[in-house]
C-alpha cells in the first residue's frame, strides 16, 4: 500500500471532524482532514449553537473570536409558534449561546484541532484490508492516495464515505429539501434574540426565521420533490399576515439536502471496519435541527475510539460503538415522545414553559403538536419512535442491531 502516510483520514471539515481531529492530535497521533473545498469555505446553517456545544468549544478549543460570530452575536432561546396555542418562547439553560458564522467558525476550528488540512482534496473511495485503509481522492483536480489505520467519515449529509460502505444507505432514507432565503427588514415584530420555529403543517415540516447581521432569515424544509420557492413564498405571506413581518424580496438563496431522521428511529450508521461514521453523516440531528453539538460530541467520541485502538490494540468499531451509546442517548431521547411527556431532554424548558399556561391553551398546544406530527406519518416513523421509546423506557438504551 502506498500513499501519504498518516494515522487517520479524516473526511469533512465541520464541527465533528474538527473534534475527532482534536482528541487525536491531544493524543500525539497525527490527523490529515480532507476538505473538498478551499477553506475558509461557505457553510449554509443557521448557526445558532446550543448551550451543550458552546460548552464543547469553550472547554476543547478555547473562546470563540468575534470573526467567528454573527450578529446579534447571541441568541437567548427559542420561540415555538402554533396554529392556535400562539406562541411559547424559551430561555436556553445557562444563558444565551454564540450565533456562529460557520465560514470563519470551522475554519478556526480545524486550525485549533491540529490536524493537518488537505483543502481542495474530494474524497472518491476507500480500500480496507483489515491493517490499513487506502483512500482515493482528488487533490486540486489530480490524482492522490493516502495509507492510513482508520478512516472517520465526517462529511454530513453529502454521505461519501457512507456511500463507499454501504451504496444503497442513501436510498434507504428519506430526504428533504431545506432552504433559505435572506430578506432586507422593513418591519419585524419577532424577537431579534430568539430562534423561531412553527408547528404548523401548512408551512412544511421545518419553518424557521430569525435575525441575522441586519436581514430576516426564512426558511423551509420539506420532502425532497417539492418546489422550494412556492414553499418559501407561503412562509413569507403567513409571516405578514399573522405576525405584521414586512420583508424585502429574499436574496441569497441557500439550499442543501437532509438526511433527517435516522435519530427520530435509531437507524444511525457508525462505520464498517476500520472506518467510523460520525456526526450528521451518521444520523445526527438535535430537535429544530441544531446539528452542531451533537456533530462535535459524536466526533470527539469517534476520535477517542481511534485513540484507545491505537494504545491497547483495541477493535476500534467495537469500541466506537459502545462509546457512541452516550450520545445516541442524548440525541434520540429529544425526539423520544415518552422523554418529552415525562423527561426533560432538551436545554430550553419546554414542559416548564407550558405548565405555566392556562389549561386550555396546554390543550390546543398539544392539539397542534399533533396535527404538525402527522405531516411525518407517509414516512412510517410513529410506530417506530413508539417502539424505540418503550425500549427505551424498559433497557435504558436504544438497541444497536439498528445500526449499521
Amino acid at each position: 500500500m502506498s500513499g501519504i502516510k498518516t494515522d487517520v483520514v479524516i473526511v469533512g471539515s465541520g464541527p465533528s471532524g474538527a473534534a475527532a481531529a482534536k482528541r487525536l492530535t491531544d493524543a500525539g497521533y497525527e490527523a490529515v482532514m480532507l476538505e473538498r473545498k478551499a477553506m475558509p469555505r461557505h457553510k449554509p446553517c443557521s448557526g445558532i449553537l446550543s448551550p451543550r456545544g458552546h460548552r464543547f468549544l469553550i472547554e476543547n478549543f478555547g473562546p470563540l473570536p468575534e470573526e467567528t460570530l454573527h450578529k446579534p452575536r447571541y441568541c437567548r432561546g427559542v420561540t415555538f409558534h402554533f396554529p392556535r396555542g400562539g406562541e411559547l418562547p424559551m430561555d436556553f439553560d445557562g444563558g444565551p449561546t454564540p450565533h456562529m458564522h460557520r465560514k470563519f467558525c470551522d475554519a478556526w476550528a480545524v486550525k485549533r484541532s491540529g490536524a493537518v488540512l488537505h483543502a481542495s482534496t474530494e474524497f472518491l473511495s476507500l480500500e480496507d484490508d483489515g491493517r490499513r485503509v487506502r483512500v482515493r481522492a482528488s487533490r486540486n483536480g489530480e490524482p492522490v492516495t493516502y495509507d492510513a489505520r482508520y478512516v472517520i467519515g465526517a462529511d454530513g449529509p453529502r454521505l461519501a464515505v457512507t456511500r463507499s460502505l454501504y451504496p444503497e444507505y442513501a436510498k434507504s432514507i428519506p430526504w428533504f429539501v431545506v432552504g433559505q432565503k435572506f430578506h432586507a427588514i422593513k418591519d419585524c415584530p419577532l424577537d431579534e434574540e430568539y430562534f423561531h420555529f412553527w408547528f404548523d403543517p401548512q408551512l412544511g415540516h421545518y419553518t424557521w426565521s430569525h435575525a441575522r447581521d441586519g436581514r430576516q432569515i426564512v426558511g423551509v424544509g420539506f420532502r425532497s420533490g417539492e418546489v422550494f420557492d412556492a414553499k418559501h413564498a407561503r412562509v413569507v405571506e403567513h409571516l405578514e399576515r399573522r405576525h405584521g413581518v414586512r420583508l424585502g424580496p429574499g436574496e441569497d438563496t441557500e439550499i442543501v439536502t437532509a438526511n433527517f431522521g435516522p435519530s427520530l428511529i435509531n437507524r444511525y450508521v457508525f462505520g464498517r471496519g476500520n472506518t467510523l461514521i460520525t456526526g450528521q453523516a451518521a444520523g445526527f440531528f438535535n430537535m429544530i435541527a441544531e446539528g452542531m453539538s451533537c456533530a462535535l460530541h459524536s466526533g470527539a467520541i469517534a476520535g477517542e475510539a481511534a485513540v484507545q485502538a491505537f494504545r491497547y490494540g483495541s477493535d476500534v468499531q467495537k469500541l466506537y460503538r459502545e462509546m457512541i451509546q452516550s450520545e445516541v442517548r442524548r440525541t434520540s431521547d429529544q425526539w423520544n415522545p415518552f422523554k418529552i411527556l415525562f423527561g426533560r431532554p432538551h436545554e430550553a424548558d419546554f414542559r416548564g414553559a407550558l405548565a405555566r399556561l392556562p389549561a386550555g391553551r396546554r390543550r390546543l398546544i398539544w392539539g397542534d403538536i399533533w396535527s404538525f406530527v402527522k405531516l411525518y406519518s407517509p414516512l412510517n416513523w410513529g410506530r417506530q419512535m413508539f417502539w424505540q421509546g418503550v425500549l427505551r423506557q424498559l433497557t435504558g438504551r436504544y438497541s444497536p442491531s439498528r445500526w449499521l
